[in-house]
């Protein structure tokens, strides 16, 4: 067991353990009053930029003059996320108002640590909030979405597909073509220095697995899950011929990098990609304006939402506010995120971020070049389904992928070593 499961598995115990004794009402840290005597709420949330806080400051200033309450905002980073919340949570000290993947939502609702907020809802909110029913999972509706829309997409570089006499690529069979013949020594010294994909493999949590995997699978034909949620699928036919092709673009066709497995597919943007050094590169969609667009404005680009193989697919979170169960003051939490979820908070905050609107009543202020895209491809690009055991089951996937891409062990041996260690899981419960 590795240091991330059993730092996990602990904290699920020790959550059990304070649910038990105390209750989940009591042991919130934002139980204590601020030392003016304010009443105070705590905020978590992960970084979606490059300083969330300074533009999340602001707004939840406006919360606090209004209703006298104090905000504490911690912005927690993305590697070892969930296993912050579990061991915050097991002390006591989690936050008030989280911020929550479809991955971590079965652990913390099966210990109570998740609020359902079907209570705090109106008829107005199922109607203005877009993804609403992606927040429906396991029996109770536990988060209103703050982050969604923002698609994992293939970039590819103009100019080297019009060098090649090439088009912009449809199936896996017209990829994989292009980006053979994008690999190359361009300047005669020996050494390849354009690669048809510049992927990362080397990102030491599962975080990667929404563009190196999902939409591959799904562009197979396959899931994640079968649909009992019992077992995984991933293992078979069609996430074995995913799992191939990917295996193939490193070992036979060989058009990843030589450092694949040293860097993040991010990574991979900011020193391949973006200086002209590889036909294609797969990343968030939000990318092009926050990357592309700042650090390599003659970069000659544009981008795909799918290829097609026997479906199309790509993954595109579905991220939620949550209300945390030890939250002593429900009502004054759910306030909260519902200022934070408005229609002016969210003008604010995608000026500095810019997303497609999680509400109706929000405009678009996302990238123009987006717009058609998320509008006419839902379906297309599509989030996880929320299964038992996400994270564990994912970051074990994850650590089954990277050694195939490094060469010690084949595709099948991957899979199936990875399906038997979720499918035990599973039958545990």
């Amino acid at each position: 067991m590795n240091n991330f499961r059993r730092i996990l598995a602990f904290a699920i115990v020790m959550i059990m353990i304070v649910i038990s004794l105390v209750g989940c009402g009591s042991t919130n840290s934002s139980d204590n009053n601020s030392k003016d005597g304010k009443e105070k709420l705590t905020v978590w949330l992960p970084p979606i930029g490059e300083d969330d806080k300074a533009v999340w400051e602001p707004i939840l200033k406006e919360f606090e003059e209004e209703n006298n309450v104090e905000i504490d905002l911690g912005i927690i980073p993305w590697e070892g996320y969930p296993e912050k919340y579990a061991t915050a949570i097991a002390a006591g000290e989690g936050p008030d108002i989280g911020y929550m993947y479809a991955e971590m939502f079965p652990q913390f609702i099966e210990m109570g640590a998740v609020e359902d907020l079907t209570p705090y809802l109106t008829d107005k909110d199922y109607e203005n909030y877009i993804y609403i029913e992606d927040g429906k999972m396991l029996g109770g509706l536990y988060g209103l979405a703050i982050e969604a829309a923002n698609p994992a997409v293939l970039y590819y570089n103009k100019d080297i597909l019009e060098e090649l006499g090439e088009e912009v690529p449809k199936t896996w069979e017209d990829f994989r073509r292009i980006a053979k013949k994008a690999t190359k020594d361009t300047d005669g010294d020996g050494k390849i220095d354009q690669w048809g994909f510049a992927q990362g493999w080397g990102a030491n949590f599962f975080g990667d697995l929404n563009w190196n995997w999902y939409g591959f699978l799904w562009q197979a034909g396959g899931e994640l899950y079968n649909d009992d949620l019992k077992t995984v699928r991933f293992n078979d036919e069609a996430g074995l011929e995913a799992a191939q092709f990917l295996y193939n673009l490193k070992f036979i066709d060989k058009v990843l990098p030589d450092n694949a497995m040293a860097q993040t597919n991010k990574e991979m943007l900011q020193t391949t990609f973006g200086p002209g050094k590889a036909a294609f590169s797969i990343w968030l969609s939000s990318a092009a304006s926050e990357i592309l667009d700042k650090s390599f404005p003659d970069l000659n680009y544009g981008f795909i939402t799918s290829l097609e193989n026997k479906d199309m697919g790509t993954f595109a979170s579905v991220d939620q506010l949550t209300l945390m169960s030890a939250t002593k003051n429900k009502e004054l939490a759910f306030k909260l995120m519902q200022h934070m979820l408005s229609a002016e908070s969210m003008i604010k905050f995608h000026k500095y971020h810019p997303r497609a609107p999680i509400s109706k009543d929000e405009p678009y202020q996302g990238d123009p070049r987006l717009k058609e895209m998320i509008y006419n491809d839902k379906g297309i690009y599509r989030p996880l389904v929320v299964a038992p055991h996400g994270v564990e089951v994912y970051e074990y996937l994850w650590k089954q992928l990277q050694r195939m891409m490094a060469g010690e062990v084949k595709p099948k041996e991957a899979l199936d070593e990875a399906a038997r260690y979720a499918n035990d899981l599973l039958a545990q419960d």
